[in-house]
């Protein structure tokens, strides 16, 4: 049986010749699957946050290209490939640090490209079937990142995660939250502190939700009781996910998290990093070259819809930070774990 299916949830699926996603932006109240047909609304779905995590937006803007080529007379390849480079422009302008956006896409492009001789119909749906196999691949990535994460964790193990790096965020199990779930079926009993994650709450909306689902013993705690934590509550090890790593093992994720590496440094807490060979870029020397996405001010000054800051407030808000590799302990992928 596949870890995958022991999921009580899907994050996404192409079903019925079209793309349904579970709606991150309604939980944990509301559990909503929408349906989209368009690249247009794909691109407004992952722009908006309904769709989120690295390798979740890689897997969904592969369908949202299939998307885009549908329902279109080309007369000639010339016209195939001028659409599907507009439909990947909209797509990777949605959100700039997640590097398997790219990847994904790139891997579109390839395929149409190396096909280009053949019945424009056959190539679209060689597209679909690239997207399809960008899925089925995370999914074996998320597992075999759950099992060599497994064996860093031990029976009655405590666990520290920041924002969501679960199935929410992937095609399959997860990854951080992947191998705490790995670790669990295995008959270990874990527990888990999961950072609030500001200021869209990715850790109190989404990983406390995924975590219950799952039967996982989990605390939510704010972002700034981390140290507290780790100084009191006896964590063994943080574990965190990553939307891109450079070369030289520098990690962008969600904002926060250089936080804890800095804090797990300190209190000589091992930092481990989980992420598919996806999320690795080589053409990135080092983190100080990752763009960093800045969202709106209305995240930070209207808090779910509720004023918390004085109108016309300045606000710096960046989506990620970037972790130097000299703090992280280990990077866990499916390749194995590579200690620094």
């Amino acid at each position: 049986m596949s870890s995958s299916n022991k999921l009580k949830f899907k994050t996404l699926e192409w079903t019925e010749n079209h793309l349904r996603i579970l709606d991150q932006t309604r939980l944990p109240e509301e559990t909503i699957y929408l349906d989209y047909d368009t690249v247009d609304e794909v691109a407004t779905a992952i722009r908006d946050l309904k769709v989120r995590g690295a390798p979740a937006i890689g897997i969904v803007a592969a369908f949202g290209a299939v998307l885009g080529m549908r329902k279109q007379n080309f007369q000639s390849w010339k016209e195939y490939e001028k659409r599907l480079n507009h439909v990947i422009s909209i797509l990777t302008d949605t959100r700039p640090t997640a590097v398997n956006l790219f990847w994904a896409l790139e891997r579109m492009r390839m395929v149409a490209e190396e096909n280009k001789s053949k019945n424009l119909e056959k190539v679209s749906q060689l597209l679909l079937n690239e997207a399809i196999s960008i899925h089925q691949e995370d999914k074996l990535m998320c597992e075999r990142i759950g099992e060599f994460g497994a064996s860093l964790l031990k029976d009655g193990g405590t666990v520290l995660t920041h924002c969501n790096a679960g199935a929410l965020a992937t095609g399959g199990i997860g990854t951080a939250l992947g191998i705490i779930y790995t670790a669990s079926w295995q008959g270990k009993k874990i527990s888990v502190f999961a950072d609030e994650t500001r200021p869209v709450l990715q850790g109190a909306r989404l990983t406390a939700w995924e975590l219950q689902q799952q039967g996982i013993d989990v605390t939510l705690i704010c972002d700034n009781t981390a140290a507290f934590v780790m100084k009191n509550k006896k964590i063994d090890c943080v574990i965190v996910g990553a939307d891109r790593v450079a070369s030289n093992g520098d990690v962008a994720n969600k904002i926060g998290t250089y936080n804890l590496a800095v804090l797990a440094h300190f209190h000589k807490i091992p930092f481990y990093v989980a992420a598919p060979s996806s999320s690795f870029d080589p053409a990135i020397s080092d983190g100080e070259k990752i763009k960093i996405e800045e969202r709106s001010a209305d995240e930070v000054t209207n808090w779910f819809g509720k004023r918390t800051a004085p109108s016309g407030t300045k606000v710096y808000s960046p989506a990620f930070d970037v972790t130097p590799a000299e703090l992280v302990t280990a990077y866990i992928t499916e390749k194995g774990v590579e200690r620094r």
